[in-house]
């Protein structure tokens, strides 16, 4: 069974997908910190993120692997650096590219084949997994999702991370693959004044639902 979460970037997809795993005992899939990986890795070697030939050769050389439910680069946990300033700027525009999102749609589905999972990322219900069996859309004003994302950033400035937030909707809406939209029979919830453990229960329920 997959159970698919969509929405903006800072709505609590990952927080809440990843609590909804573990209490259900289904595998957490994070789609996009495979686009963080990619981007991360880039970075890493002196790659500039707008250089489309350059990130995707990397890409296709490079390996990426789950472990203990930590994403790996070449064998190395880097999942405490894939939501760093730098790949907050540049993330969107690596995941714009059709064939870095063929590489991680192939990867993330080969990886899902046969289990009970959890997953979460921009265009999961709609490109990714559009027959998942149950699929939500979380969202949240802006300025909730900057206030959460300013305390997972200790000393990071909120007016910043706020137009970077803002900017980020609006790349990831205009995008002509992949583009940020609500799958039509997703189940929206606006978790802006919601805690983290009423999105999860709500989910939970709709899934305890029969189909």
């Amino acid at each position: 069974m997959v159970i698919a979460i969509d929405g903006p970037a800072g709505s609590g997809k990952s927080t809440i997908a990843r609590l909804v795993a573990q209490r259900l005992g289904y595998y957490f899939l994070n789609t996009g910190s495979f686009y963080r990986a990619y981007t991360l890795s880039a970075l890493d070697r002196g790659i500039d993120p707008l250089d489309r030939e350059k990130v995707l050769e990397n890409a296709e050389r490079i390996r990426i692997t789950v472990e203990n439910g930590n994403i790996c680069i070449d064998g190395t946990d880097s999942e405490n650096r894939l939501h760093s300033p730098s790949v907050d700027a540049f993330c969107s525009q690596v995941s714009s590219d059709p064939r870095i999102r063929e590489l991680v749609n192939k990867a993330v589905r080969k990886l899902a084949a046969g289990m009970d999972i959890v997953t979460e990322g921009r265009d999961t219900t709609t490109v990714i997994f559009p027959d998942a069996e149950y699929k939500f859309y979380f969202d949240a004003s802006p300025e909730i999702r900057a206030r959460r994302r300013a305390k997972e950033q200790s000393g990071a400035d909120y007016e910043q991370i706020l137009s970077a937030i803002i900017e980020r909707d609006r790349m990831d809406k205009e995008k002509e693959t992949g583009a940020l939209k609500i799958a039509p029979d997703a189940i929206y919830i606006d978790t802006s004044l919601l805690t983290i453990n009423q999105v999860c229960e709500k989910v939970i329920e709709a899934v305890r639902e029969p189909l």
